[in-house]
């Protein structure tokens, strides 16, 4: 909700309930003006002018100019006729103007309008009416002109500093969707384009030849492809068919419906295979299918890492934990550990497994991914996804 509705809400309720109190007013002292009848036509007319208007204080897109040159023109008009319809003896006794407090519902109009400038103009037209109307420079009117010019002025003000605030807020949101896309676009592009590239640059080195060559080719393009994704602005993403994981198996890859729970279980019992064994309790683990996919993709990419610095020999281990308010996957290998230090090495290097693949699937659903390393003992993966988790941007299911 924008941050002027409350406000367009509460001026046509002054206005209305001010509308009321001047035509009480008017009543009680009808018998009291010089020329009643034309103080009773003022009234009627502001009344017609209210009917016809209330609606145009409701929203900033009604509230033309037109409208506001009108409103104000009723209040200034108002009071510089009151002196032709009431006795002299009741003005200077302080005897409230024609449309008494109505007015500054005419100035407030331009606050929130136009802003403080604007309601700053209006606010000092109003007290040289009313002084003009006065002839006297009283206390009373004084202090009701300084008022309504001081009370203007500052809600014109809060008002400009909060549409800054609300434009500056929605340009936040739009970065921050913005840095989304582009951490998930970079994710599939290194569960494919890249893993490819570096399978490319390792095969051709081993043929030699005009292999190495392309090899060599394929290298460049990784890494000019790694700094792009990783600090660089992503293009408008095309549809194109997933280029499977060296890793993940074909059953993973396959996509998983969004509109329904799914069984964690059915996603990672492909990755189980003669260097990996799978542990899964017996009852069905379930999570929101998009949510289901994307643990699946994180845990992919943990043991792509595994037979990428581990080595083809080495072993893993996936355990599946249903816990009642997460569910936890564990990915441990029998490899040589990470160094203290390499995790954050590899991000500035733009590495993107741990921080975009793995970290960053985990962060948008809502949950963790912790690392346990200890050097020649291997690495524990941690992955928690807490149960209801769906990637940020998508309703839950």
């Amino acid at each position: 909700m924008s941050v002027e509705l409350p406000l367009w809400r509460a001026l046509t309720g002054y206005r209305i309930l001010t509308l009321g109190y001047v035509l009480c007013l008017f009543a009680l002292s009808y018998q009291q003006y010089a020329h009643p009848l034309g103080a009773a036509a003022y009234m009627a007319a502001l009344t017609v002018w209210m009917g016809f208007t209330w609606r145009c204080t409701t929203s900033a897109e009604r509230c033309t100019r037109h409208f506001l040159l009108g409103d104000l023109g009723f209040a200034v008009g108002g009071i510089l006729l009151t002196p032709l319809v009431d006795t002299h003896a009741r003005i200077m006794d302080g005897g409230p103007t024609l449309p008494s407090i109505w007015t500054a519902g005419a100035v407030l109009g331009f606050a929130i309008k136009r802003g403080w400038r604007w309601a700053a103009v209006a606010s000092a037209l109003v007290a040289v009416t009313n002084l003009g109307e006065r002839q006297d420079l009283a206390r009373d009117t004084i202090h009701n002109v300084v008022l309504v010019w001081v009370a203007s002025v500052a809600i014109g003000y809060v008002v400009e500093v909060a549409r800054a605030s609300e434009r500056t807020l929605a340009r936040a949101l739009q970065i921050e969707a913005a840095t989304r896309e582009r951490e998930r676009l970079a994710r599939d592009i290194h569960d494919s384009v890249l893993q490819v590239l570096a399978m490319v640059q390792r095969r051709g080195a081993a043929i030699g030849g005009e292999a190495a060559e392309l090899g060599r080719m394929a290298g460049e393009q990784e890494v000019a492809l790694r700094t792009l994704v990783s600090g660089g602005l992503m293009p408008q993403r095309t549809a194109q068919p997933p280029v499977q994981s060296a890793a993940a198996p074909a059953a993973a890859a396959a996509p998983t419906p969004d509109d329904g729970p799914c069984d964690v279980r059915a996603l990672l019992a492909p990755y189980a295979g003669a260097g990996v064994t799978f542990s899964e309790p017996g009852a069905p683990v379930e999570l929101p299918g998009a949510a289901a996919a994307e643990l699946a993709a994180a845990v992919g990419a943990a043991l792509d890492n595994v037979r990428v610095h581990a080595g083809a020999g080495a072993q893993a281990w996936i355990l599946v934990e249903d816990e009642p308010q997460a569910v936890i996957v564990t990915v441990r290998d029998d490899g040589p550990g990470i160094p203290e230090g390499r995790l954050a090495d590899a991000e500035r290097e733009g590495r993107l497994g741990v921080a975009l693949s793995i970290r960053g699937r985990l962060r948008d659903l809502g949950g963790r991914a912790e690392w346990i390393s200890v050097p020649g003992q291997g690495t524990e993966v941690e992955l928690t996804v807490p149960k209801g988790a769906q990637p940020k941007g998508r309703g839950k299911a």
